[in-house]
């Protein structure tokens, strides 16, 4: 578990453990939350503070002392993904082909809210299937590529103003690895089309849907009678098929340092940073947000304090779900193989080792932010020594 020093946060600012800490127990006692949500909670409100432990550091010059505690590591805490982003992209780094990548968003209609609220590891789960199995039978279509191509998808669940918004982002390799061994790129910088793509996205998801409920894996909320359920459910799936449902491709990215910037965006990305936040009072809680709907201008909207905490607890995932997946090429099966297959076809070298150690705390403040947290933040001459360990003054929240 890494420690933190304190002064390493910006003084001042509103965070999310401040909201928690005024305004969580009071929503406890009125809503019924899932444990995970409880976990995320308890993680958010004692992370870095001394109820998780730490240690004491002495500065070797002037004496000072520095109290520095634990993190939670949660993935929904704010404060616990930069080193956990970082790691994770080196590893991704030697995984990456020297060809243009597209970024692919998969959207599920606002209609499957309500049943991913009561259902979310299953509605998540249909949504990495359904969106990965139409890029790779697209792929594998001789008409576009004939090849497997290499993909990797993450879950987002929110909008800008916290509200459910359900989808995935797809980075796709601009290209396919042929049966035979050869590399395939898509004709013309174009890779599959949009119209098409929602189509056989939409059929692969209510297809999978309609077994989920045949299953009994999902059920509609506050329907008490077989038939009351079967009625919202041919309700919701007319509905469903009457629309058409959102994909969205970007341009392809022009090479692999666009890719890993892409990467860092997008796959630690919680629903809402602590720099997003304004104020909070014992009534309400105001952050910044982004109105696409008026050209991505930047405004601030004030929400009640438990409707605040409603909407971030949206997002917390179910526990162990994973929400960043890799298919075809990057796949967990035989993923070395097929990648280095993959670089052979492009006439490229072999890809570095990425069996080097993880990056330690020490190093990874030093690149990030050019702070060394040995120095001492007094006299910025000395050097910090630890004296002394704090064991935590309560249990740790479960993870």
């Amino acid at each position: 578990m890494g420690t933190h020093p304190r002064h390493a946060d910006a003084a001042g600012k509103v965070e999310l453990a401040q909201v928690l800490a005024r305004h969580g127990a009071a929503y406890r006692a009125t809503h019924r939350l899932a444990a995970v949500q409880q976990r995320a909670m308890r993680a958010i409100q004692t992370c870095r503070t001394a109820a998780l432990g730490g240690h004491v550091e002495r500065c070797d010059a002037c004496g000072r002392l520095r109290y520095s505690y634990h993190s939670c590591r949660n993935r929904h805490c704010p404060k616990c993904q930069a080193l956990a982003k970082e790691r994770w992209l080196a590893a991704r780094q030697a995984e990456l082909l020297p060809a243009p990548y597209f970024h692919v968003v998969f959207t599920l209609p606002h209609e499957l809210n309500p049943l991913a609220q009561g259902n979310p590891r299953v509605i998540y789960r249909l949504l990495f299937d359904a969106a990965g199995r139409t890029l790779l039978e697209f792929g594998e279509n001789p008409r576009w590529l004939g090849g497997e191509l290499g993909l990797t998808m993450v879950l987002h669940t929110w909008g800008q103003t916290l509200s459910q918004h359900l989808h995935v982002h797809a980075l796709v390799s601009g290209g396919a690895l042929a049966p035979e061994g050869h590399w395939i790129r898509p004709r013309g910088g174009f890779l599959f089309p949009v119209k098409a793509l929602s189509k056989v996205f939409r059929g692969k998801f209510l297809e999978g849907l309609a077994r989920a409920f045949d299953a009994g894996a999902l059920a509609l909320a506050g329907n008490t009678t077989r038939f009351t359920e079967a009625r919202a459910r041919g309700a919701l799936f007319a509905a469903l098929r009457a629309q058409p449902w959102v994909v969205y491709a970007k341009r392809p990215f022009a090479g692999p340092s666009q890719v890993l910037n892409y990467l860092g965006r997008y796959t630690h990305r919680i629903a809402l940073t602590n720099s997003r936040l304004v104020s909070l009072d014992e009534e309400s809680v105001r952050f910044r947000y982004k109105d696409y709907a008026c050209g991505n201008r930047r405004k601030v909207m004030a929400l009640e304090a438990h409707e605040f905490i409603r909407r971030y607890l949206l997002h917390v995932l179910p526990k162990g779900f994973m929400r960043i997946r890799h298919y075809g090429l990057n796949g967990n099966r035989g993923k070395h193989h097929k990648l280095a297959q993959a670089r052979a076809a492009l006439d490229a070298p072999p890809s570095e080792s990425d069996s080097t150690p993880p990056e330690s705390i020490e190093n990874f403040w030093l690149r990030i932010a050019h702070l060394d947290i040995h120095q001492c933040p007094h006299c910025a001459s000395g050097r910090l020594h630890r004296i002394a360990t704090l064991t935590p003054r309560a249990h740790g929240p479960p993870r």
